[in-house]
This record gives C-alpha cells, sequence and structure tokens, in this order.
C-alpha cells in the first residue's frame, strides 16, 4: 500500500469532508482539535483521546511547523482506521514553532495506523514536497472549496 501519494489516493485520504475553509481556532492545541474532529466526524477515528495523545506526544517531540506558513501535524496511532489527511487555512495563522518564526497559515492534519510507517513516511514527504513550490501554496490560499483544495493537491502530486 505505501506508495508516493498519487492522485487517486488524494480521493481516499483527504475526502472533501476532511476538508474546512472555515478558519480554525489560532492555538496551537485548538487548532489540532478543530482538525482532529474533522476525521472523528467523517469516521476516520475510533478513540479521539488515544488520537489526540498522540498528536500531541509528536508536537512534544519537535515542531510539526515547516515553515513558510505551513504546518503538518501528525502521528501514527491505532485510533485511526485508515491513513487519513485534514485541511485547513487560516489568515491569522496557527503558531506550530516553525524555524522561520512564521505561522501556519495552511495546515495539514496526518493520521496514520500505527503499523503504517510506510505510509505515513510516504504521506508526511509527498505533501512537504508539494508545499515547498509557491504555485501550490499560492492555488491553496486562493481555493473558494474543499473540491478545489482537492483539485489543487492532485495537481501538486501528480
Amino acid at each position: 500500500m505505501a506508495d508516493t501519494l498519487s492522485q487517486d489516493r488524494i480521493d481516499t485520504l483527504a475526502p472533501t469532508e476532511h476538508i474546512t475553509l472555515d478558519p480554525p481556532p489560532a492555538d496551537k492545541q485548538a487548532c489540532i482539535e478543530y482538525l482532529l474532529d474533522l476525521l472523528v466526524d467523517a469516521g476516520r477515528v475510533e478513540n479521539r483521546e488515544a488520537a489526540l495523545e498522540a498528536l500531541l506526544a509528536r508536537e512534544e517531540e519537535t515542531t510539526t511547523g515547516v515553515g513558510m506558513g505551513i504546518g503538518i501535524p501528525h502521528a501514527q496511532t491505532d485510533a485511526v482506521t485508515q491513513p487519513s489527511v485534514a485541511f485547513t487555512r487560516s489568515d491569522e495563522g496557527v503558531d506550530f514553532g516553525a524555524m522561520d518564526d512564521e505561522p501556519a497559515q495552511l495546515i495539514f492534519m496526518i493520521l496514520v495506523p500505527e503499523s503504517g510507517a510506510d505510509d505515513h513516511l510516504a504521506i508526511l514527504s509527498t505533501l512537504s514536497r508539494a508545499l515547498m513550490h509557491d504555485e501550490v501554496r499560492e492555488d491553496l490560499y486562493d481555493a473558494e472549496t474543499p473540491e478545489e483544495v482537492q483539485d489543487v493537491l492532485k495537481e501538486a502530486v501528480a
């Protein structure tokens, strides 16, 4: 199953119900919970508290603010039923402790089952590479619907 983040996998990993263009809370933990609840509501998370604990433990280890206005909180936990990605964006930004001190405005959450280390790395690295491109980030800022966000992601990983 572990492969690069292909176009057809975007539909499975990040269906439109995992994508919101409503602004998240400005506090990092509240933002993480906001994205987590998208996955809970979509039926991807069996144990919200265990998933939250795994995400917050990961935040304690090292920053998930990658710079350039991007935050990617992520974790491996058996509280999630399948690899899942959620997305939101924030005009004000959320402090994810990026090295460049820029708040995250584009925020992706990746949750993968405990046994999915290869999937976890493939999703994280492919997404990170795609987000290094100014055009991809600008298109995500400009997207007006969850479907447009999905289209940008599909194009970015093509």
